[in-house]
């Protein structure tokens, strides 16, 4: 691997985890709890984020698949 994917890697790491440790100061610490909507809401929203990434993962398969990410091709009129 290169230095720049590893950096990258590392980078991304930081931040996943700096996201994590956020969001666990925020709801363990916040002194009042998050109401069982803000649950249902988080959750509608996960499921959501999942169905859309499926969604778009499956189109790129599919566009990849049946050549729609091919370059085009001119051909020449035979005369």
């Amino acid at each position: 691997m290169h230095k720049g994917s590893i950096a990258l890697i590392v980078a991304l790491t930081v931040l996943l985890i700096a996201a994590v440790w956020y969001a666990l100061e925020g709801l363990l610490l916040a002194g009042a709890p998050m109401p069982r909507e803000g649950y249902v809401a988080m959750a509608v929203g996960v499921v959501f984020s999942f169905v859309v990434g499926a969604g778009l993962m499956a189109l790129l398969f599919i566009s990849s698949r049946r050549g729609y990410d091919e370059p085009p091709r001119i051909e020449s009129d035979p005369e």
